[in-house]
């Protein structure tokens, strides 16, 4: 799965105002020919991104090329079950990406169109929210 190496602070602010608007970058397609892009604003853990890659790898049994655009770099804690409230912040469970609307998370090269469009809907299907996929002009 996907995770920093290395970060300067373990714990951050969740960053709530971040899940309003549309993507300013990572937008476009960059690398492949058709992508995976996110309609809503939310959320995606690295646990996601790693099963959506591999429902992608399996569909198109080791063809072509994968680009994952995203990375889980934001620590997300949780405090355990039943603790009273004070005594600092939660450990961090998880690594996750806020991602806003527009963003492509995947892209794809060197298959069908088709091949392409059905492995990146399994793909869409492992994440929690909706998705579209979309292709290059001119191919």
């Amino acid at each position: 799965m996907l995770e920093p190496k290395k970060v300067k602070h373990r714990k951050q602010h969740r960053r709530r105002g971040m899940f309003s608007g549309r993507a300013q970058r990572g937008y476009t397609l960059a690398f492949g020919s058709v992508g995976l892009k996110v309609m809503k604003n939310g959320e995606i853990t690295a646990r996601q991104i790693e099963a959506a890659r591999r429902a992608m790898t399996r569909s198109v049994a080791r063809g072509g090329k994968i680009w994952i655009r995203v990375f889980p770099d934001i620590s997300v804690t949780k405090k355990a079950a039943e603790v009273p409230m004070g005594s600092g912040k939660g450990n961090p469970e998880y690594w996750g990406r806020v991602v806003k609307a527009g963003t492509i998370l995947f892209e794809m090269d060197g298959l069908s169109e088709e091949a392409a469009r059905e492995a990146l809907r399994l793909a869409g299907h492992k994440l929690p929210m909706k998705t579209k996929v979309v292709t290059r002009l001119g191919h």
